[in-house]
């Protein structure tokens, strides 16, 4: 496993424990980071128009296509630091 893999999995568990919740906002761009990370580009169907949070994650992956997983690594990692050091 390399650091930066060591890592990714450290800011993941970080990310259940910050003291409180980050703003719907931040909390799609985690999920959005995290699955181009560990997943790569957004795939499947598009959830259906009443699958609200469903289609707000989809879409919030969706505008990381095309980003390498290392890259979506990094900026995880960056934005659970700066969450906790708040």
């Amino acid at each position: 496993m390399s650091e930066l893999d060591k890592q990714f999995t450290q800011a993941s568990q970080d990310a259940q424990n910050l003291s409180q919740r980050p703003d719907n906002d931040t909390m799609l761009k985690l999920y959005s980071l995290y699955k181009q990370g560990s997943e790569g580009d957004v795939r499947g169907e598009k959830p259906g128009f009443f699958d609200f949070i469903g289609v707000a994650k989809y879409e919030a992956w969706e505008k990381l296509k095309g980003m390498s997983p290392d890259e979506a690594k990094q900026e995880y990692i960056d934005l659970v630091s700066n969450l906790k050091d708040s």
